[in-house]
């Protein structure tokens, strides 16, 4: 069973920055395309990042491209969420997914996820 454990949210002004990682134990870590994903209160979660097993290759929501970045390292089994430029509506919780497989789109075939990491981002 895969745990993922997310860290390094909290409260920072519009036009800051804060850098999410990811904790994963529990499974081969190499094996996961891992993902990102927030839900803002009255919201549905919507996707934010995910990247290939590897590394290689990642996507992003049109909403965080060119102010996020997502990179994994597999020999620590992290997978970490740089946000720069934060504005209010970046407002959300974060978590972490991971899925046994290569990426597809979006959530889809997402089976692993944390609890959550609150992000608020001041005006």
């Amino acid at each position: 069973q895969v745990q993922l454990v997310e860290s390094g949210g909290g409260l920072v002004q519009a036009g800051g920055s804060l850098r999410l990682s990811c904790a994963a134990s529990g499974g081969t870590f190499s094996t996961y395309a891992m993902g990102w994903f927030r839900q803002a209160p009255g919201k549905e979660r919507e996707f934010v990042a995910a990247i290939s097993r590897r590394g290689g290759t990642t996507w992003y929501s049109n909403s965080v491209k060119g102010r996020f970045t997502i990179s994994r390292d597999n020999a620590k089994n992290t997978v970490d969420l740089q946000m720069n430029s934060l504005i209010p509506e970046d407002t959300a919780v974060y978590y972490c997914a991971g899925r046994d497989g290569p990426y597809i789109d979006r959530d889809v075939g997402f089976e692993y996820w944390g609890q959550g990491t609150q992000v608020t981002v001041s005006s």
